[in-house]
Formats: structure tokens, sequence, C-alpha cells
């Protein structure tokens, strides 16, 4: 290709983007503002979810709800049915991404979040698909080619999914009547310095968090597991932690084991589990939960003795992730 051929390819693909969301902006209707009401209205967090490339603008729209006020996490559906579930409560709405409707990937967690009884805002190309016919608003964002020229890489779709995202997230801001100094307060220093300066412990579940002795059964976890978002520490007399239990675990025992209340919870614990410190940068703990696919780990003092748990969620709601 020539420099001007080459031009002329990037000021279209620019162009044919552009065009993709202003024709968003036409389509929006009362369904948009049913969205914005739920979503102020949400008494926990924001669960957001897709796959494959909708999984990273999912990312990129939970990142922006967070930092203006409204809590929210990035959930992927397959690490979620396989023992995340954990972090969805009966008080958070879902935002799901799909460009088809039909990710097979998606249909566990969505009938998961029905059941539990969750509002969910399906952000999708296809509004008879099967996600949308399980959502209680559909916004369309729908696109009549991807500006790949082989209509083949996710390009145009990924462009409305992400601005669709923007729009919720700075129209919720504004209802919520969000300010420059809550923007700040979120910010110091912008997301560099909060990481080089907050602490685990400012962050941490610290008091009254429930743990189970290492002599328990599995019977005495599924309380703890309900109350404190799926994830459980295991401790000796002295409160050094030994292991962790989580949401994931009783599932996967459930399913081999009828007799499952029974097994003691040394059986079925991560022994020797990764442990935050009182004192670590929280930076640090979230790199090691990202590296790791935790979702929460225990906070020990010097001598290993449980002080709380921390948890990803609650990095992200506080800005150091």
């Amino acid at each position: 290709m020539t420099d001007r051929e080459l031009l002329a390819e990037g000021r279209r693909v620019l162009e044919e983007e552009a065009d993709v969301v202003r024709a968003l902006a036409s389509r929006l209707d009362q369904d948009f503002v049913r969205a914005v009401e739920i979503l102020d209205r949400a008494e926990g967090r924001v669960i957001v979810t897709g796959v494959g490339k909708s999984g990273i603008i999912a990312r990129k729209i939970a990142a922006t709800l967070t930092s203006t006020g409204t809590p929210a996490s990035f959930l992927h559906p397959v690490d979620g049915l396989h023992g995340d579930l954990g972090i969805v409560s009966r008080s958070d709405v879902g935002i799901v991404l799909s460009k088809s409707g039909q990710t097979t990937e998606l249909a566990g967690l969505i009938e998961y979040m029905a059941r539990l009884g969750l509002p969910i805002i399906a952000l999708t190309g296809d509004p008879d698909s099967p996600l949308a016919r399980h959502s209680t608003v559909v916004l369309d964002c729908g696109v009549p080619a991807e500006a790949c020229p082989l209509d083949l890489a996710p390009t145009s779709s990924t462009t409305a999914a992400l601005a669709m995202g923007d729009a919720l997230a700075m129209v919720l801001l504004q209802r919520k009547g969000f300010e420059p100094g809550d923007f700040a307060r979120f910010h110091p220093g912008g997301a560099l310095g909060r990481r080089l300066t907050r602490r685990v412990e400012e962050i941490m579940v610290g008091e009254d968090y429930p743990e189970v002795g290492v002599d328990a059964r599995m019977r005495d976890c599924i309380v703890p597991l309900a109350h404190m978002r799926g994830t459980v520490p295991i401790v000796d007399g002295d409160r050094r932690v030994q292991g962790v239990v989580t949401a994931g675990d009783l599932t996967r025992l459930m399913d081999r084991n009828a007799d499952f209340l029974e097994v003691p919870v040394y059986e079925v614990m991560t022994a020797q589990p990764r442990l935050a410190r009182i004192g670590q940068l929280a930076g640090a703990v979230v790199r090691e939960m990202e590296t790791h696919g935790i979702m929460a780990l225990p906070v020990v003092d010097d001598g290993d003795r449980l002080r709380g748990v921390v948890h990803l969620h609650d990095l992200l709601k506080a800005d150091v992730a």
C-alpha cells in the first residue's frame, strides 16, 4: 500500500467508528433512562461481564463506574462458574456485554443472576437475542458492519459498547451529584499516587471477620461463606492462618460428596494460602491477586495471625487496582 492508501484506510476506520457512535446517540430512548435509574438505585455493586473483546470493554466500563462513584467489578463468566460467584449478591446489578447476545459462556452466569433476582442491563448488537430476552433492559449497540475490512475483527462493535458504557457512567455520576471534590478524593495524586500510599489495612475488612477452626467441619463454613462474600480463613488456636475455604471449594465438594456437610475443613481447604500482610502496599496486593487469579486474601500480622481479609472488589472500589 502507498502512503496515500494507508492514510485513506486509517481515515476510513476512524470515520466508520465515529458514524457508529453518532448512530447510537440517535437510538437512545427510555430504555437508557431505565438503565440509569436501575444503576442509581443499586444498593450493592455493579457486576460487569463479557467474553473476549467484550470482556475487555466490560473491564473498562467497570473501572470507569468505580472511579466515578459507582462501585463495580468485572467478573469473567467462566471464572464465576468456577468459584467466583461469591462476589455476586442479591443487592447487585448486572451489566452484560455480547455483540451476538448468544455467547454460550455467559449462559450460566446470566442464569445465576436471574435466580438471585438481579436486574440485568444488556449491551448487545441483537435486541432479539437470548441475552436480550433474559435482561431487564436492553441497550441496542448494533452496528451495520465492523470497521475491519474483513468484517471479522471486533472494531466498530467494541467502540459502540465502550461508548454506551461511558454514556451510562457519565449520566449516572451527574444523577448522583458526583462533584470534582469526590473525584479528587478517589484520585489523590492520580492512580499511581494512590497505589504508592494506600496500605492493605486501610481497605481490608477487619472487624468481626468470621474465621473457622482447623478442626471444624464444612457445615461450619456455610454461614460464614454466605455472609463474607465467598472466602473464609481457617485458623488454629492462636488465630494463625492454616488455609482458606472458598465458595468454589464448597460447590465442587457438593458435586462429588453427598455427605459434604460432615467433611473436615482441613480436607477441603487450600493449605498454606497466599497471604497479605499488615503494612503491605495495596497496589502490590492487587498485582498478587491478579497474577494468581485470587478474589480475596487473608491479611495477617508478623506472626501470621489473622487480622482481616481484603477482597479484590474492595481494592477496585478504593481505586488502587
